[in-house]
């Protein structure tokens, strides 16, 4: 982890050369983006995630996770045809559970939540095949996202035996994972700025404490990301 850790802040630190001494003609903009967020389904995930594993005694719904996603990025042009950009992001999202074997004496539910928290810093590429100034600017583009993430289930919960015990149990990291993605955006004015479209997938996986004892060992944080996208060229 920590040999990931430092290969990523490596890679960040390369793209901040290039984007630290821009040559003074170099197009650069701050892109806001926001959209919606679809992690992995159940099916998509490994036998240790701990949302697999709450699935055999919670029922929920992994599509309560799907959410709304927002953030930024500095971008600068390197020539005619690439951008570097650095940026940060943050979605979060909360899903209702309820024991799928229990109930109170009264035969009331058994509630509890599960909640994801994760804030990416992503340093990338981008590549565009027709350059920065025609009508239409399409792009793909690759790099690496230092995740913050923090996962929660809080609430009421049954044992093995049906006792009803309350707890909230956090487990909080920071993960490395890749970005890929591609868009096109459609410039407007003197100076870059426009507005566009991207799609972002986006990798990582994260380690759960056992002291905290969650159902699983790992927390896949992987998903894509459908963006509606604003460019302010300066």
């Amino acid at each position: 982890m920590l040999r990931r850790l430092l290969l990523s802040f490596c890679a960040i630190g390369l793209i901040v050369g290039f984007i630290a001494t821009p040559a003074a003609s170099a197009q650069q903009s701050i892109n806001f983006y926001v959209g919606g967020f679809f992690p992995h389904g159940l099916d998509a995930r490994g036998t240790d995630d701990v949302l697999v594993r709450n699935d055999r005694f919670l029922l929920f719904d992994i599509k309560d996770f799907r959410g709304v996603t927002a953030g930024a990025e500095y971008l600068v042009g390197l020539g005619d045809f690439f951008d570097a950009g650095l940026g940060v992001g943050i979605y979060s999202r909360t899903s209702p559970a309820i024991d799928r074997d229990f109930v109170r004496p009264n035969q009331s539910e058994i509630e509890s939540e599960l909640k994801l928290r994760n804030v990416p810093v992503t340093a990338t590429f981008r590549y565009l095949p027709l350059g920065h100034h025609d009508a239409i600017v399409p792009y793909v583009g690759a790099g690496v996202g230092i995740n913050r993430w923090r996962y929660t289930e809080s609430g009421d919960f049954a044992d093995s035996k049906g006792n009803i015990y309350s707890g909230t149990f956090v487990a909080s990291d920071t993960t490395v994972g890749p970005v890929v993605l591609g868009g096109v955006r459609v410039p407007f004015g003197s100076k870059g700025s426009g507005i566009g479209g991207e799609i972002r997938y986006q990798g990582g996986t994260g380690n759960l404490p056992s002291s905290q004892g969650f159902a699983g060992t790992k927390i896949d944080l992987g998903g894509i990301n459908v963006l509606f996208t604003v460019n302010v060229g300066f």
